[in-house]
């Protein structure tokens, strides 16, 4: 029967992990932990003049490198000056060649965010007039491609490999010390171990290449590899690699002396010495986490990163407790099974552990979403709903194999005292019946045990002649030996068939498996939530854009609404460029500039000029308004009406002369 399930079993899981796969590399892009909340010059806006600088201000800190921000001009030749700098807080600016002429330029910018994660993005500006350019604007990232697919595998990898190795080591330790004489049961441990260590390996070699050209060949460029070393994240992996170190030493100790040790007290003060030490190892790796990604920025984060890290402890008792149940369930040998009262150990922690999620798990959804409605309207929301979801079905699935527990805990009773009296009757049984058995009364099943052993048939010794009789006491020796191991394979293969054939048994490792491949599942949707942006970044940078939006795309530095329109009105002196300045561009009374100068910047009067604004969408307007002449080619208008929020086209109205007159219009956001 076990050689049935077993196949099935490897056949469950490995689609199950191929579930998991698909589901990580049908997932978004990672999103950007930190989001572009202002610029200047702004998007889209058309400036008179050349600007000294431009600068962008992120929703937090990141970090730079010497082609972080790029400005390319319509041809896309790049005009900015030296490299990027921090000018304040989250802001960060890059000088610009001096007399740039008119057109529309691009801002590129590529960096990396505190959490960990690039961000990639463009925009355009445009002094004196909008034109054509060569340049395609894009906001794709470097974790697009095949390296960020990689990077993202080797995340969730390392999620798995800890979460195995901590979370077998805690079962054995805790639920299970019979299982540390376990080899699957070791083997799973290490199996961990091992996956956590080439993971995080292949994520240094991975870094460098995923936050800059997202090229595969820049994986192995050891220039790259220096670079990381020096960065958060690269710190954060060396460290883990110096704890998986001192984990291969715990390990060593836990399935070698620990395992050999037979006096009861010795036991004891080595399994405390264990649980210290495994606890001090395992809360560091969970740090080299919690230290270099969400909970190391943003609000509280000095709460944030041990509560991470007590979250990530709590999943990793769990699930790999979980993992190593499992395998204790199929792959333990007849003579050593895993028993009632370690499944109901586990079973405690598991619940712990439930509680300690619920209680971490609630702060940090506070921290990263901000309101109610960043879980239907975010993708970090709805991953969390998802991972929620997963998490009530995982316990649901729980309190089942806790029924299967309490059922199998009272069944053991009886069945340990059959299975004494099956055994002393039948060592009795051998008793009387050893002395008589020859070679001739030796059955079948016999037989084939000698031959799978390799020996051979007790009939007659091998070598003998035909005529030579064998050394009888030698031969009983040999003989009783030879019973001996026959009866205690036959006794082996029983006790695995009754043990199998348990039904108690049989639906708690059923339930179990149910478990593991929710678990699965729930670890892929965990690491495509790590990499995406919190619902409370996402939020505020939607507020800022809508702001931004607010007050045009023409909006100046100051926030008051900039239009600029060139002008052609075909007599003399007839070309220039008009500017009006709607100061707060709000609905209510505003206070109106307008500026006329000539092509190369210069100041001057003209005969007339008058502006209107007409909301089509509501049937609103013309609403003139004609400013009063303050100084050479300014003029000005208080109390400017706005009486709603919308799309509004602004027509001016330029006369140079008499006879030489133009009307030229842009839209705005007013509002």
């Amino acid at each position: 029967m076990t050689q049935t399930i077993a196949p099935r079993v490897r056949t469950v899981v490995l689609l199950l992990l191929a579930a998991a796969c698909a589901l990580l590399a049908g997932a978004a892009p990672a999103s950007a932990h930190a989001a572009v909340t202002g610029s200047d010059p702004a998007q889209g806006a058309v400036v008179d003049k050349a600007p000294a600088r431009i600068s962008l201000t992120f929703s937090e800190q990141v970090a730079m490198s010497g082609d972080s921000l790029r400005v390319l001009d319509p041809e896309g030749k790049r005009v900015d000056a030296g490299e990027p700098s921090s000018v304040s807080g989250t802001t960060y600016a890059v000088r610009l060649h001096s007399g740039l002429p008119d057109g529309t330029y691009t801002v590129a910018y590529q960096v990396v965010s505190a959490d960990s994660h690039p961000v990639a993005g463009a925009y355009t500006f445009s002094i004196g007039a909008p034109s054509k350019t060569s340049v395609t604007v894009s906001d794709q990232a470097t974790d697009d491609g095949v390296v960020g697919w990689l990077y993202g595998f080797g995340r969730y990898v390392s999620y798995a490999g800890f979460i195995v190795m901590a979370g077998g080591a805690a079962f054995v330790l805790a639920c299970w010390p019979r299982g540390s004489g376990v080899r699957p049961v070791q083997r799973f441990v290490v199996s961990g171990w091992l996956t956590l260590t080439a993971a995080t390996l292949a994520l240094l070699l991975l870094r460098g290449s995923f936050t800059g050209s997202g090229k595969v060949a820049d994986i192995f460029d050891l220039s790259l590899l220096g670079q990381v070393l020096q960065t958060k994240t690269g710190a954060a992996l060396v460290s883990r690699l110096l704890l998986l170190a001192a984990a291969a030493l715990f390990i060593a100790v836990l399935f070698g002396a620990y395992d050999k040790r037979e006096d009861p007290q010795e036991k004891r003060d080595l399994t405390f010495g264990l649980a210290i030490g495994g606890v001090v190892v395992a809360a560091g790796l969970a740090a080299s986490w919690a230290m270099s990604e969400h909970a190391s920025v943003g609000l509280q984060a000095g709460i944030a990163m041990p509560v991470d890290v007590v979250h990530l402890l709590a999943v990793a008792a769990w699930l790999g407790g979980l993992g190593a149940l499992l395998v204790a369930l199929y792959r333990a040998p007849a003579d050593a099974p895993v028993d009632a009262s370690a499944v109901r150990r586990f079973s405690r922690v598991a619940f712990g552990s439930v509680l300690a999620l619920i209680a971490t798990g609630t702060y940090q959804s506070w921290r990263q979403l901000g309101s109610w409605s960043a879980f239907t309207d975010t993708r970090y929301g709805q991953l969390l709903l998802a991972k929620i979801a997963l998490v009530a079905v995982l316990v649901g699935v729980a309190w089942i194999s806790r029924r299967w527990t309490g059922r199998l805990a009272e069944t053991v009773p009886a069945s340990a005292e059959r299975e004494k009296a099956r055994v002393g009757a039948g060592a009795e049984a051998s008793a009387d019946a050893e002395p008589e058995v020859t070679g001739d009364d030796r059955t079948d099943t016999d037989a084939e045990a000698d031959a799978d052993a390799g020996e051979q048939p007790a009939s007659g010794p091998v070598g003998t002649d035909a005529g030579e009789q064998p050394d009888s006491g030698a031969a009983d020796t040999e003989r009783a030996a030879q019973l001996a191991r026959q009866r205690a394979a036959r006794d082996a293969a029983l006790q695995k068939r009754l043990r199998d054939a348990d039904p108690n048994r049989f639906g708690l490792r059923r339930s179990v498996l149910a478990e593991a491949g929710v678990a699965v599942v729930l670890l892929a949707v965990t690491t495509v939530l790590t990499q995406t942006e919190p619902g409370r970044t996402e939020q505020d940078a939607r507020a800022a854009t809508s702001s931004s939006a607010s007050t045009s795309p023409d909006t100046g530095a100051s926030g008051a609404l900039t239009l600029n329109m060139p002008f052609d009105t075909g007599g003399e002196n007839g070309k220039g460029i008009v500017t009006v300045d709607l100061d707060p561009a709000r609905v209510g009374g505003n206070e109106m500039h307008v500026y006329v100068e000539r092509p190369d910047g210069q100041a001057f009067d003209i005969p007339e000029i008058k502006v209107d604004f007409t909301l089509k969408a509501k049937d609103i307007g013309p609403l003139p308004v004609v400013p009063d002449h303050i100084a050479t080619g300014h003029w000005s208008a208080n109390g400017v009406q706005i009486p709603m929020a919308g799309d509004w086209k602004v027509d001016v109205t330029v006369r140079t002369s008499d006879i030489d007159e133009v009307t030229v219009s842009k839209n705005a956001q007013i509002g």
